[in-house]
């Protein structure tokens, strides 16, 4: 049997999101079809046996993460020791490569990588990580299951969507942390969510093409107080003035990170090479929305 597992955790793309009224327990309902980046936008987190729950963090976002009780991984393998009965540990080991507050779940994915992981190592049924995933936070549940989705509720509702392909993209962060938590009070204080509403179930479409046009008649809620809040921020179309334009630009989740929409992986190959250079502080990554986590 093995020693150790090892699994990327990547980053969560909300491809729209529109948000409730805050709630008595400062909670929102959530609508959101959400997807999930390849590997090459994603961290790692690799699980071996021990006595105790350790973790160390490597990589450009290590100091950021930290390795504190406040560390999602470290929060999820408690809460799944706990929930399991389980008294042994595990050494978990996170390479940190996507950026902090920027709207793409890097934290609940490392979670739901540590539940899935722990899972294997520790050999128990999967539903207890099932259990504990709502209690981690809105972005855990559908981390954990893995694949492209409509999050619903407070994030506890997860239901699998097929997409007609996967979906060429680039992801774009300037380098702006753009905490959670100061975009919703902002868009609480503006009275957002009045207008909330379930777009209801996915349709079938055909091609890419059909799934752009749908969601071009979508949004992102939290844009619009992102933006508010940090002036700076500027959608990567101001700056892609290359020979490839994109389908679609929209923010993710409460930013600051923007996904551009692409027809071939080739065209967002290019334009994310032509973002480098003219912005090389900026976080920028091309890849493929909507496989399954493995």
């Amino acid at each position: 049997m093995p020693t150790s597992f090892s699994t990327y955790a990547p980053a969560k793309v909300n491809l729209f999101l529109h948000v409730g009224p805050v709630k008595p327990n400062g909670r929102h309902e959530l609508d959101s079809l959400v997807v999930f980046a390849g590997p090459e936008a994603a961290d790692r987190l690799t699980v071996e046996p021990s006595d105790s729950l350790t973790l160390s963090v490597t990589g450009p976002g290590a100091d950021e993460a930290g390795t504190g009780a406040d560390n999602l991984v470290l929060k999820a393998a408690r809460a799944l020791q706990a929930e399991a009965g389980i008294r042994h540990g595990a050494a978990l080991h996170l390479e940190k490569s996507l950026p902090v507050a920027a709207g793409i779940g890097g934290g609940s994915a490392d979670a739901a990588a540590a539940l899935r992981l722990l899972t294997r190592l520790w050999d128990i049924n999967p539903r207890h990580a099932r259990n504990v995933a709502p209690q981690l936070g809105g972005d855990v549940p559908v981390a954990l299951l893995g694949q492209p989705a409509f999050m619903r509720g407070e994030g506890e509702r997860v239901t699998p969507v097929r997409l007609p392909a996967p979906i060429p993209a680039i992801l774009f962060n300037p380098g702006i942390a753009c905490p959670t938590g100061p975009v919703f009070a902002a868009f609480d204080a503006a009275g957002g969510g009045a207008d909330f509403t379930e777009c209801g179930p996915l349709p079938d479409f055909a091609d890419l093409g059909g799934l752009v046009g749908w969601l071009a008649g979508q949004r992102n809620d939290l844009e619009a107080p992102a933006l508010a809040l940090h002036p700076a921020l500027k959608s990567p179309e101001r700056t892609l003035n290359g020979p490839k334009s994109p389908l679609m630009t929209r923010m993710s989740g409460s930013g600051a990170t923007f996904v551009c929409l692409y027809e071939t992986l080739d065209a967002a190959r290019e334009s994310a090479e032509f973002l480098k250079a003219q912005q090389p502080e900026a976080w920028v990554r091309a890849t493929l929305l909507g496989g399954a986590i493995l």
